[in-house]
């Protein structure tokens, strides 16, 4: 796994407003109007790329905001690949909007602290498990995957994999840019 990140150096800043071309302008005004009200983070950086980010983010938009998968699994799955990747702008972007959406704050707190949580919804537990297995091991066994699609069904599942898949891209762009929360923001992972 990474090592913990706070980095008081990012690799790649994002473009300057006052020099983006007509693409970079418009999708960050797409951007900014959506559901996320604002660029920030790995949608910033990536406007160094007009391109990527416009596909990144519509993708995004879908996994967050569109999918069949209730806000709380949504959000619990994003914590959880936080952690796995040590990716600390994305905690410090999502813990709110996990408590915010029901995840209870002993299983953020136990995801966070890499401790085994303890669910009370098995909807929860198996979006954990699928999660975890998905990045640890990079696939699931047939008995996680035959109870995720027993618990959650077909199209939630899609959902969820197109989610991780997202987060996967969102963390790499974190790791590697080194894009940290704002300036102040306590550490999430030791």
């Amino acid at each position: 796994m990474p090592s913990s990140h706070v980095w008081p150096t990012q690799r790649l800043l994002p473009p300057d407003q006052s020099t983006y071309n007509a693409h970079q302008q418009e999708i960050h005004n797409l951007i900014a109007s959506g559901p996320r009200g604002q660029v920030r983070g790995p949608l910033a950086v990536w406007l160094n790329r007009p391109g990527l980010a416009e596909r990144a983010q519509s993708l995004g938009e879908y996994c967050r905001y569109d999918s069949s998968l209730e806000k709380r699994l949504s959000e619990l799955a994003i914590l959880t690949i936080a952690k796995v990747w040590k990716a600390e702008f994305e905690w410090f972007a999502h813990e709110p909007h996990a408590l915010d959406a029901g995840v209870s704050e002993s299983v953020v707190r136990a995801i966070k602290e890499g401790e085994e949580p303890a669910f009370e919804k098995q909807d929860e537990e198996v979006v954990y498990r699928f999660t975890l297995a998905a990045h640890l091991d990079r696939s699931v066994s047939d008995t996680l995957y035959n109870q995720a699609f027993d618990i959650l069904g077909k199209d939630r599942l899609v959902d969820l994999v197109g989610l991780l898949g997202y987060y996967s891209l969102i963390s790499l762009t974190i790791n590697i840019f080194k894009i940290s929360p704002p300036q102040g923001t306590p550490p999430s992972f030791s």
